[in-house]
């Protein structure tokens, strides 16, 4: 009969359980390995013959268990690969009670990104999800929470980081060794390291916890932002949650190669440098908002994730939701002017649109093994979760949602929670049927289509799961908690309604004939709208009056029908066609995104040409009314108009005349003239003046990207050498792939930028179907990289592309991204549908135009 451990789908029985880790690592970054020493305190609630650990290329040495004045030794060490396990067995049944076990291993830093690794000068682990195995013999799953007392000897003269201050630092022989003060109890995926010639801000108090921001000395310039937005939202957050902060300090940590965004160790966050490094006076205001909203992201995991934690890999959105979801909301607190809300409409959108495929899943899904961890963080666990968590809020109120959050954190302190326990503590703060709203939301796929009828002053509602392939329908339904908004004779009204059922009347509160309706108020909702004719033409005759969040959602959801085969592409380009006088840069970045599609994707030769001049005609005297320098004293917002016009006219219509402004304007700024550009008209100029550029600019950029200090500097000339269109170019650039040029956090950026190109697009992507196993391998096996190099598939176009693309993934399994793999095809099949069937109907449009 086979042990449990050959399963891959194998969880750690719970009758061992850790107290405490003791450990010591000796790094030897020249040789790119270590050693450890650790002693385990552990309970065993029952005798056994065997314990089981988590460890990934780990050569264990000696082992032994100390219970009482008894030693025993293990008969047998069995590595078991498929469960990333292993075995320890014993020739007596191993007694109750507390007892310690002592192991000593050795191992290699890892080649990708996980585990612990070289990131350039820097070593780094990262652990989450199940990576702390690949370091460390231990009991690697959440909800074996324990204390760390960790100590590491490392070469002289490096800066050396880990989750508590440290307490004593000693020569060790030729090395030095540092002792951390033991933290609060960790989950495993939460501890870490990062050793290297870094430098930090001085530390400032917040509340008594220090606080630093790091990096390598060339980058110390540009530590003041990321510094300043901790110190501002921390007091902020514990406010919120009722809670001081619980890890003793604070370090902040950009990492020269990183995988995700960031990751929330406790009390050492570390970062990719692009979502922290970064200068104020030349960052377009996008990076700026980006690593605030990173930041606040990270700080609220402290409380939610480290000091509550998922029991497993299931509640994972517990997690991620829930700071997503914060992280906007403190940010908005600190900075109201940012418009932060506007920004997590932009990121639900990528949630409604992988939600709406049949190859979705819930938030909360079934997560087997860690494999299946790793492919969970997508937009369905952040953003779908974030905007669930946002809905229940706004029909419970801001007050007892708080109330409930602060119940939650006091009741599972230290301690692991399922979801449940979250909507027991918010059901009895607010008194509300939270459980059936959160568990119709979390537990099941995809979100509603909702229909609005307005007869008189009644609204006949209907309800039934959107899906963004024509034709396909299922029986679901939703309690929808709705906000409506409306205008009568009494002015503008909201009105509150939890739709519940396939089909309801509601009768408007007020008196006179409603002028237009808006079903969606602020657009809070995640769902989509779909109004009859005389709804939605009165809606398009008052665009001035709906917020712009609701004039997003108008375009979005005309859009998603279209995509559907609900709604015909002639009718949205009439609605977009309403939109040339837009002031408000967040509603015209959602237009230059709906027609730059239809632009890209849906038709080819003159009728390109066509969509380019109609672009130009409708936005460009925006354009030139603003002009290109921005004036003294001018807002942000009128800086993000200028951007999001220079995008519709010179990157989506390939104005002659935006060119001719943007080159001289890129050259003066490469020089180093500072006002030559707007800082948040940088992207789009670059991209611009890329596209048509020539090999002297190309070679400007490839020697700018590995001297450049600044990560969202560096990072746009690396993405403009994938967009030069000169066929000798983009063969250039496609063989940067595999050169130190790319780092490997940038493998699927760089990619998907290739596949983007015009010209180079079908050579590239001969090259990578003949090299498909190079091209996944080149990501170092990190799982959120090898699933976006999968989804860079996507930028794909047509019918043979698609026959490809699925000939390649079935020859090629790439077993981290079955989910990937699964949305990618729905999504590029949906695509090339859409083209097919869009195309003329596009096509007649534009003959029609005068």
């Amino acid at each position: 009969m086979a042990h449990p451990t050959e399963d891959k789908n194998f969880r750690l029985p719970t009758a061992v359980r850790p107290h405490r880790y003791a450990a010591t690592l000796t790094l030897d970054l020249d040789a790119k390995s270590f050693s450890g020493q650790q002693t385990i305190e552990v309970e065993l609630a029952e005798p056994t013959r065997e314990i089981i650990l988590h460890a990934i290329a780990l050569k264990l040495g000696e082992v032994s268990f100390r219970s009482g004045n008894a030693r025993h030794q293990p008969t047998s060490i069995r590595p078991v690969e498929v469960s990333e396990t292993v075995v320890l067995s014993f020739d007596a049944p191993l007694p109750k009670g507390p007892a310690t076990l002592e192991l000593g291993w050795t191992g290699s830093f890892t080649d990708g990104l996980r585990g612990l690794y070289l990131a350039g000068k820097v070593a780094a682990t990262q652990f989450e999800a199940a990576d702390a195995r690949r370091v460390f013999p231990c009991f690697d799953e959440p909800a074996f929470k324990a204390k760390w007392s960790l100590s590491v000897r490392v070469p002289e003269g490096l800066a050396v980081l880990g989750n508590g201050p440290i307490v004593k630092e000693e020569k060790d022989g030729a090395l030095t060794k540092v002792t951390f003060q033991e933290t609060e109890v960790l989950s495993s995926y939460l501890v870490a390291l990062v050793v290297g010639p870094l430098v930090g801000t001085p530390a400032q108090l917040v509340g008594g916890v220090p606080v630093r921001t790091w990096s390598l000395k060339e980058k110390e310039h540009l530590t003041r932002f990321g510094q300043d937005v901790a110190l501002a939202v921390l007091p902020l957050l514990q406010d919120y949650f009722g809670l001081p902060y619980a890890f003793t300090k604070l370090d902040q940590v950009g990492i020269p190669d990183f995988e995700a965004g960031a990751m929330e160790n406790a009390g050492l966050i570390t970062y990719r440098e692009v979502t922290l490094l970064l200068d104020p006076a030349t960052a377009p205001l996008s990076v700026q908002k980006r690593v605030a909203e990173v930041v606040t992201h990270e700080l609220a995991h402290q409380w939610f994730g480290n000091w509550v934690t998922m029991v497993w890999w299931d509640d994972l959105w517990l997690n991620e939701a829930f700071a997503t979801w914060m992280a906007f909301k403190i940010v908005d607190q600190w900075r109201p002017e940012w418009r932060m809300w506007l920004d997590f409409d932009s990121h639900r959108t990528s949630a409604l649109y992988l939600d709406a495929l049949k190859s979705t899943h819930p938030i909360h899904g079934e997560v087997r093994n860690a494999g299946e961890a790793g492919e969970s963080f997508d937009a369905i666990t952040y953003e779908k979760g974030g905007a669930v968590l946002r809905m229940i809020e706004g029909f419970l109120g801001e007050g007892p949602f708080r109330d409930g959050i602060r119940l939650y954190m006091r009741k599972h302190a230290r301690a692991n929670a399922v979801k449940e326990d979250l909507w027991n503590a918010l059901g009895a703060a607010a008194k509300q049927p939270v459980e059936e709203l959160a568990t119709a939301w979390v537990g099941q796929s995809g979100f509603p289509l909702v229909t609005a009828h307005v007869e008189g002053r009644e609204v006949a509602l209907s309800q039934q799961r959107f899906y963004s392939e024509p034709g396909v329908e299922s029986g679901e339904k939703w309690p929808v908690p709705m906000v409506l908004r409306y205008e009568d004779a009494s002015g503008v009204r909201e009105q509150r309604v939890l739709f519940r059922d396939k089909q309801a009347t509601v009768k408007l509160e007020g008196t006179g004939a409603v002028k237009w309706l808006c079903a969606n108020a602020g657009s809070t909702g995640f769902y989509r709208m779909a109004y009859d004719k005389a709804s939605l033409a009165a809606l398009a005759s008052n665009l001035q009056v709906l917020a712009p969040s609701e004039r997003i959602a108008l375009l979005e959801d005309q859009w998603a029908l279209v995509r559907s085969g609900r709604g015909s592409v002639a009718d949205l380009l009439d609605l977009a066609a309403r939109f040339g006088n837009e002031e408000d840069d967040s509603v015209l970045d959602e237009l230059v995104g709906r027609l730059a599609y239809v632009e890209n994707r849906l038709v080819d030769g003159e009728d390109q040409a066509r969509v380019r001049a109609w672009v130009e005609k409708l936005l460009s005297p925006g354009l030139k009314k603003l002009g290109w320098q921005a004036a003294s004293g001018e807002s942000d917002r009128v800086k993000l108009r200028r951007s999001a016009l220079v995008r519709a006219v010179g990157g989506l219509a390939r104005s002659p005349e935006a060119l001719a402004e943007a080159r001289p304007r890129v050259a003066r700024m490469l020089q180093g003239e500072r006002d030559a550009l707007e800082p948040n008209l940088l992207d789009v100029a670059v991209a611009m003046v890329a596209r048509a550029g020539d090999s002297a600019l190309f070679d400007t950029f490839l020697q700018k990207v590995p001297k450049e200090p600044d990560p969202a500097t560096q990072r746009r000339y690396l993405m403009a050498l994938t967009a030069f269109e000169d066929p000798a170019l983009a063969e250039r650039a496609q063989g940067l792939l595999f050169s130190e040029t790319v780092k490997t956090q940038d493998v699927a950026s760089f990619v998907t930028g290739l596949l983007a190109n015009r010209t180079g697009r079908d050579a590239w992507w001969a090259q990578m179907r003949k090299q498909w196993k190079d091209v996944v391998a080149r990501t170092g096996g990190a799982p959120m990289l090898v699933r976006r190099i999968v989804e860079s598939l996507g930028m794909l176009r047509t019918r043979e592309h698609l026959e490809a693309v699925k000939a390649l993934l079935r020859d090629n399994p790439v077993s981290d991204a079955n989910q990937a793999t699964a949305q990618t095809l729905e999504r590029l099949s949906q695509d090339v549908e859409l083209r097919e069937r869009c195309g003329p109907e596009v096509s007649a449009w534009l003959k029609r135009q005068p």
